[in-house]
């Protein structure tokens, strides 16, 4: 008997001792599983030979079914069983009950198997020891260094040091050794690797004065190279969704164009030869 019971990464990662309701059947307390009270009274049934399970096939039709009805030798109870979710189990992680399934007479009762499901977590990705993160800094701290925080997954927070001179760009990855997942025996920790977005100021944060600032602090522009030949100037600006192939005057020219191939050249309608 197999049931999936659901834990969270933090359960995993601290530990656990959870409760879990089953109903099960088993051997009638008063008779023991004989169906009698009294000794020596016990018959077998020779339908089900002293099993307590009887099993019918019907042939309803075309179709033929099979049906299973149990004596009264067992009784239903209810089992509340305690799961001790150690500290770095994996996702599919068994952990095996004996002899905890249902009772039948004169039969070994099976065991009871429960299966761990990671639940998906809203920050935090694990693969073995290894945990993942994806964190966003400013573009100050990217640049100059500075501090950002983590809550980890047994409720510290880190206080995260991004060191001066380090420039972190998007997409770079960064390790704090250590502060991944415990193995489940030693509970040895792996790595938190940590992939980092990048925030960039809004117009509105910045005003000509900083923008000024900004020039002196940051290296220089690189020169453009040599243009030959005619240069346009051009200004960039947001795309519209709603418009197909692009905005501006450019794409309304390039689709007049294509009108134009569309009906045979950019005279209007070709002219057709009768034939004589």
């Amino acid at each position: 008997m197999a049931h999936v019971l659901k834990v969270s990464l933090e359960d995993l990662y601290n530990g656990k001792t959870t409760k879990l309701a089953l109903n099960k059947q088993v051997l009638c307390s008063p008779c023991g599983g004989k169906g009698t009270t009294k000794e020596g009274a016990e018959i077998a049934c020779a339908t089900c030979r002293g099993q307590g399970v009887r099993i019918q096939i019907r042939q309803i039709g075309p179709m033929i079914q099979q049906f299973q009805s149990a004596g009264k030798k067992v009784t239903n109870e209810r089992k509340v069983l305690e799961v001790h979710i150690e500290k770095g189990m994996r996702d599919g992680t068994k952990i095996t009950f004996r002899g905890e399934s249902d009772q039948f007479p004169g039969m070994l009762p099976g065991d009871v198997v429960i299966i761990l499901e990671e639940k998906p977590h809203d920050k935090f990705k694990r693969d073995g020891t290894q945990l993942y993160l994806e964190q966003s800094v400013d573009l100050l701290t990217a640049l100059a260094g500075g501090q950002f925080a983590i809550k980890h997954l047994d409720g510290r927070h880190l206080l995260v040091q991004v060191i001066q001179g380090e420039i972190l760009t998007p997409g770079i990855v960064k390790i704090v050794p250590g502060e991944g997942f415990p193995t489940q025996r030693h509970h040895e920790f792996g790595d938190l690797h940590i992939k980092f977005n990048i925030d960039f100021p809004t117009a509105a944060d910045l005003d000509p004065s900083k923008l000024a600032l900004l020039e002196q602090a940051l290296p220089a522009r690189p020169p453009l190279p040599a243009l030959k030949g005619d240069v346009e100037e051009v200004v960039l600006a947001t795309p519209d969704p709603n418009t197909r192939g692009g905005s501006g005057s450019r794409a309304h020219m390039d689709a007049m164009d294509e009108d134009d191939d569309d009906e045979g050249g950019h005279g209007g309608p070709g002219v057709q030869c009768a034939t004589q």
